[in-house]
């Protein structure tokens, strides 16, 4: 038997042995409340896990050299640091993931089950139905890859041009307007402008300095190039930079020595990589949701549910120790912490507006008057719902909303494995309060924590404050699901700079230990700042406000009416890699055609003022100010500008800008 073959039948055995954990993952999925778009599972190897992570997890992506860098880097991660592929899955309905075969089975089952959670955050998160073409993803990268295929194989066209050309719009493939819904873009009334810019006119001319001032008068030339009633070209900055340029760019004829308009295949090219980078970008805005979701309930389901069976179990501690404990910034651990801080603070806040509606108990005698150990113990489940055992299905009552009772009469019949599957015979409200997290041995403490300040706040707004006779009556109210559909309201309607914005408070932040760490000019080192929830706050949001990359815009179309591209960075405190910044505007001007500018605000410190502070044992303060970076496709020019004609750029704390107006309305 061949090597292809022996792959080929070990394949087959892993995918037959895995049938039962998909199905059954799914069902348990479904108990718990959640709605995945159907996924279809594929075992590969290796080689065909690093080659799915290099394309984003799709099998056909457009030909470049990117695939393969990402490809050679994917080999070396496993080679040298250890790093391990588990899984990867995409957004499409249905969802494609993808399990290698020399995984465990206990990592099989942690994949599954992460991936069921994935894609039903990507069915249910608003963020991803802006892009209206999903589902179907698949064919449409797939077509992508054939369309600049054939602009590569045309003997018309060089193979090297479209792969420059790809590089000079990947450079930009963020500076798009990803809180909008996607939409092909579209031409505007720019040609009539352009009709009336006589200075332009005269530009496209190639006339010299001399020839011009023999015909016209300097100061005609002038008045054409600084009218200042001019209509600014868009009306309002731009975020849509790829779309601007599609419809606006043009491509520089070095033989020619003017610019001219596009090829048509160019003009394709910047469609398909606008529509692909519409199509990734809910994926980045939503790294430590949706990471944070799928850990949360694939350790729900492997761990708590035992899903993973008991010779399994420690394989699966380690899968999720390296997943959760990896060094540096994570997203699966942030996002998991946030998601567990969000289901306990709405149990709390659930459990402290039923206690406050007892009679004679207020914000103010609420310690003196509530025992938590007394309601901790009266929160804990049921026996008979806490450990679903043969002998205690006699104590289950069909009637009972905590009680499936199709699961239960199959349990009563055999027909139910309860030492793996024990859920079958519980509903979504017997699972929320089998799982309810306040009683937790982690979480026992978060009950206790409530404050005065809290229950002040809790109170102020309620009615009805007198419902309840006795401690004991109103915890019988407790909704022990408000934290899971909780969780699920959020997931349809936040992206991670909102999730972050709204639901982190220096509670967490003391609990998990979080800090913000800086350069210090004085110890010249980098030191722990702070641990206050507005700086912590403010630098995660930084890392994912625009997928973390700067904002720029484009401000002007014509500028100077000479028809230059003028784009704006909207500064929010953090100031660009000038050399950076300048090697993205030689791309922009092969997507333009003419000088580009570039206008941004830096931070500029003093030696001398360096050092004074240093010896005063304190930071020194940087001054801002306004630059405008020019390239006319030869060299580069830096120049100071005055504060007003930067200083709409500039955050007054920072400016995260994530939000759609209609949120604001």
């Amino acid at each position: 038997m061949s090597e292809t073959e022996t792959e080929r039948v070990r394949k087959q055995r892993v995918a037959a042995e895995l049938r039962e954990p998909v199905r059954e993952a799914n069902a348990l999925a479904r108990r718990l409340g959640l709605d995945p778009y159907p996924v279809n599972y594929w075992i590969i190897d290796y080689d065909d896990m690093n080659e799915l992570i290099a394309y984003d997890g799709f099998q056909e992506r457009y030909p470049h050299w990117r695939w393969g860098m990402k490809y050679d880097q994917q080999q070396k991660q496993r080679q040298f640091l250890g790093g391990k592929a588990f899984e990867i899955v995409n957004n499409d309905n249905p969802a494609h993931a993808f399990l290698q075969v020399s995984n465990t089975t206990a990592d099989q089952k942690a994949v599954i089950t992460h991936v069921e959670a994935h894609s039903d955050f990507f069915r249910h998160n608003q963020w991803f139905g802006l892009f209206a073409e999903t589902p179907d993803a698949a064919r449409m990268l797939a077509g992508h890859a054939s369309l600049i295929e054939s602009y590569m194989s045309d003997p018309e066209v060089d193979r090297e041009d479209v792969e420059a050309f790809i590089d000079h719009v990947l450079c930009l493939e963020d500076c798009i307007d990803q809180h909008e819904p996607y939409g092909p873009a579209r031409a505007d009334d720019r040609e009539a402008f352009e009709g009336d810019d006589i200075a332009a006119r005269l530009d496209e001319l190639g006339l010299s300095d001399e020839v011009k001032r023999q015909v016209f008068s300097d100061e005609w030339l002038d008045d054409q190039r600084e009218d200042a009633d001019r209509a600014q070209f868009p009306a309002e900055p731009e975020l849509d930079v790829l779309a601007f340029l599609r419809n606006h760019g043009k491509r520089y004829d070095p033989e020619a020595g003017k610019a001219v308009d596009f090829e048509d295949w160019q003009r394709e090219v910047i469609d398909v990589l606008r529509r692909e980078a519409y199509y990734f970008a809910p994926q980045k805005m939503t790294k430590v949701m949706n990471e944070g979701w799928a850990a949360y309930w694939e350790s729900m389901m492997m761990g708590e549910e035992r899903f993973a069976g008991p010779n399994e179990f420690v394989d699966y501690a380690d899968h999720q120790s390296m997943v959760l404990g990896s060094p540096g910034f994570n997203p699966y651990k942030l996002g998991k912490e946030l998601w567990e801080y969000i289901e306990n603070t709405t149990n709390r806040r659930e459990v402290a507006e039923c206690l406050l509606r007892v009679r004679g108990i207020t914000w103010r005698n609420f310690h003196d008057r509530v025992d938590m150990d007394d309601v901790l113990a009266a929160l804990e489940p049921a026996p008979s719902i806490a450990t679903v055992t043969e002998g205690s299905l006699a104590d289950l009552d069909p009637e009972d909303s905590r009680v499936d009772a199709e699961g239960l009469a199959a349990a009563r019949a055999g027909e139910v494995d309860l030492e793996r599957y024990p859920w079958k015979v519980l509903s979504y409200e017997g699972l929320c309060e089998r799982h309810y997290s306040l009683v937790k041995r982690q979480h026992r403490g978060f009950l206790k924590r409530l404050t005065q300040n809290e229950l002040e706040r809790i109170a102020r707004y309620m009615f009805d404050d007198e419902r309840y006779e006795s401690v004991e009556e109103s915890l019988a109210a407790v909704d022990r699901c408000r934290g899971w559909d909780r969780m699920r309201e959020i997931r349809e309607s936040h992206n991670d700079v909102t999730f972050l914005d709204e639901f982190l408070t220096q509670e967490f932040v003391e609990e998990n230990h979080y800090f913000t760490y800086e350069y210090t000019h004085t110890t010249r080192d980098y030191r722990a700042t702070s641990t206050a929830v507005e700086d912590v706050k403010k630098k995660l949001m930084l890392r994912f406000t625009n997928f973390g990359k700067p904002t720029v815009v484009v401000e002007d179309g014509n500028y100077n009416n000479r028809n230059e591209l003028l784009l704006a960075h909207q500064y929010n405190g953090v100031m660009l890699d000038v050399k950076q910044a300048e090697q993205v505007l030689e791309r922009v001007f092969e997507l333009w055609g003419r000088p580009v500018n570039l206008k941004t605000i830096v931070k500029e410190l003093d030696d001398h003022d360096v050092e004074v502070a240093r010896r005063r044992d304190r930071e020194p303060v940087p001054e801002e100010r306004g630059k405008l970076i020019r390239f006319d496709g030869d060299d580069f020019a830096v120049r100071d500008l005055p504060w007003d004609d930067v200083e709409h750029l500039a955050a007054t704390d920072v400016d995260y800008d994530t939000k759609p107006e209609e949120w604001l309305a």
